[in-house]
């Protein structure tokens, strides 16, 4: 069956965040960029690992491999024009019709190995002529066959939405894949759980410090266990739960009630009470979701929380997302990276008023973190 041509204009992105996939132009920091093309890349190359990477969810769209294709040849059209407005003033370009490039590309029939070696390369080097950019160049301007016209700034931040948007487009696989890293090496996982750190401890300390002895907790992805411990310590009562079957039969094999619960989707009211929790702990854990799941996330966890509980929330700061295996596990994992001002807004609309947020906070890899204390309005 065919695929419906694309003929929205999308420059409107270059105004407002995208309220599909999330990506906010506008607040962008250019700098960052160049590695988040490159972030981009490993996200392909994961999904063309999969089984059914070639398979169309639905006769009217692209398979994830169509879509890789198109990535492939999105940055290599964006490399060559880049060069072209470094080299001339005003450059004007012909219409490039990506549906027909697919088309007589053949993109469903390539091979999903090359074609993710590909992205890889075709990433990389848009991605150093970006870097290479300064000054004024930012300045430089190019003309579509439409009319419109992009300096390399606005040029760089659509091209950067195209990418993040078809991500997007095959998302349902990351979710897939990062809970199946999981399940595969828990053992590990909980057995490489790195010693717990001040800043950890100063979390825990301050999330108990407004909460009443035996307050009941609802923790999103216990994982190993090891925070729900912290807080028991505390005087707290905590709910374990985790969306990885594997992690929940650790807690139960350990003496833990555990449930396995998907915060997006399944019933997060604790089955034994009926009032509302006083707390929610959620540590690294919903950096996994979704940028466009995670207001229903933070709103479902808002509906089962009493008015004047406690949120922590921790995720990773940056921008975009990209699928990593770092750490004690191989498998690949995808994370969602936040910068403050998107994720105040979203814990806002969601109903949690912040208390708190600490930008910055160093991790063990070199990463940095952004840890929130809201309260539920």
């Amino acid at each position: 069956m065919t695929i419906e041509p694309d003929t929205k204009d999308w420059t409107w992105i270059l105004a407002e965040p995208c309220p599909e996939c999330g990506f906010d132009a506008p607040g962008l920091d250019r700098d960052r960029i160049p590695q988040a093309i490159c972030d981009n890349a490993t996200l392909w190359a994961v999904v063309l690992d999969t089984d059914d990477a070639a398979v169309r969810p639905s006769g009217h769209v692209w398979s994830p491999l169509e879509y890789a294709c198109h990535v492939r040849d999105v940055n290599v059209l964006f490399e060559r024009r880049l060069r072209v407005m470094l080299a001339e003033d005003a450059p004007a370009f012909g219409n490039w019709d990506q549906d027909a490039a697919a088309v007589e590309g053949d993109y469903g029939v390539q091979d999903p190995t090359t074609v993710a070696q590909e992205v890889t390369a075709a990433a990389a080097a848009v991605a150093a002529t970006y870097q290479g950019v300064s000054g004024d160049q930012w300045d430089r301007t190019g003309r579509r066959s439409d009319g419109a016209t992009f300096t390399i700034d606005t040029f760089a931040r659509y091209h950067l939405h195209d990418l993040v948007h078809h991500a997007h487009d095959v998302s349902h696989i990351t979710k897939r894949v990062t809970v199946a890293s999981y399940e595969a090496d828990a053992e590990a996982y909980a057995a490489g759980q790195p010693p717990v750190s001040d800043e950890m401890a100063a979390a825990v300390e301050g999330f108990a410090g407004l909460l009443e002895n035996g307050a009941r907790v609802l923790e999103i992805g216990s994982g190993s266990g090891r925070d729900a411990a912290l807080l028991e310590q505390r005087g707290l009562t905590v709910r374990r739960t985790d969306i990885t079957h594997a992690f929940i039969r650790l807690l139960r094999e350990a003496g833990h009630e555990a449930t396995v619960l998907d915060p997006l989707v399944d019933d997060l009211a604790d089955p034994d009470q009926e009032a509302p929790y006083d707390g929610v702990w959620a540590s690294a854990s919903l950096l996994h979701v979704r940028r466009e799941d995670l207001p229903r996330v933070l709103g479902n966890l808002a509906g089962v929380t009493r008015e004047g509980g406690v949120l922590h929330l921790a995720v990773k700061e940056g921008d975009g997302a990209r699928f990593s295996v770092h750490g004690n596990i191989p498998g690949p994992r995808h994370f969602t990276f936040w910068r403050e001002e998107g994720l105040r807004a979203v814990l806002a609309d969601a109903g949690w008023d912040v208390r708190s947020l600490a930008r910055g906070v160093a991790g063990p890899r070199g990463e940095t973190w952004l840890d929130v204390t809201a309260l539920r309005r």
